[in-house]
């Protein structure tokens, strides 16, 4: 899905990895013959329990996986089985009790907090099951948002956030209010926030969970399309196994691990 305003909105310019062959269309596919994964992210024996006094609840128990660059990878799994904490740790939202994440090799748990939100800003995007669009700023205001705190060029930060909301179908409601939005524009919004910094991965937690099926069907088409036009590496938290079955890879939580 792509906007009709003519705005070219500056998404991340990726080689695609040797896994991954282009077709004239300019379509991602996996590639028959090479299989040679590059690890954008990975995950080494990650642990996170919380505490009800000296009472130990474990939710991840030792979770070894990797994603790839330019990969589109689901995390599945029953409810309460610990899907949104791995996500929040891989987003530096939350830090594990034991274990580590690497960012192209860098342990990002070794850093201080400071550290890490400049990292999360900068290299994470993120999309929840409810948009979280700020109430009293303009759809335009919304996206340009995260990037006005890295840059002080404002009129390059809002030119490139219009033609992300272009590319995404938006390029009429740049100045609406997310109460004057419908379910599905908000989270296009919101996908959109996501891409204005160019980070290394977007994460989704359950993105189309609070919308109806039309709207969740839009809302998936451009998140395959991003990934195959720009090569951009997505991690989606999911329920919907209809989804899931359409992404480059599954990851699957059973009791806190990986199945």
């Amino acid at each position: 899905m792509t906007g009709s305003g003519g705005l070219e909105p500056n998404l991340p310019k990726i080689d695609v990895p040797a896994q991954f062959c282009v077709n004239p269309d300019g379509e991602k596919k996996r590639n028959p013959v090479l299989n040679t994964p590059e690890a954008l992210i990975r995950i080494v024996d990650l642990h996170k329990s919380y505490y009800d006094g000296e009472t130990e609840l474990p939710v991840l128990q030792g979770i070894d996986f990797q994603v790839n660059m330019s990969e589109l990878l689901a995390v599945v799994g029953a409810s309460g089985v610990g899907k949104s904490t791995l996500l929040h740790i891989i987003g530096t939202l939350d830090r594990p009790t034991a274990g580590r994440v690497l960012y192209d090799e860098q342990d990002i748990f070794t850093w201080q907090d400071t550290e890490l939100a400049r990292f999360r800003n900068k290299e994470i995007g993120f999309v929840f099951q409810f948009h979280h669009l700020l109430p009293e700023f303009t759809a335009l205001e919304n996206v340009a948002m995260a990037a006005l705190i890295a840059t002080p060029n404002n009129k390059a930060v809002y030119e490139e956030a219009a033609a992300l909301l272009d590319y995404v179908g938006l390029s009429e409601r740049l100045s609406h209010y997310p109460s004057q939005l419908s379910g599905g524009e908000r989270q296009r919004v919101a996908i959109a926030r996501a891409l204005i910094n160019k980070p290394k991965v977007v994460l989704a937690d359950e993105p189309t969970g609070n919308l109806d099926r039309r709207s969740s069907e839009a809302v998936l088409e451009l998140l395959w399309d991003l990934n195959a036009k720009s090569g951009q590496t997505f991690v989606i938290v999911t329920h919907n196994r209809e989804l899931a079955q359409q992404v480059d890879r599954i990851v699957e939580l059973v009791d806190g691990k990986v199945a």
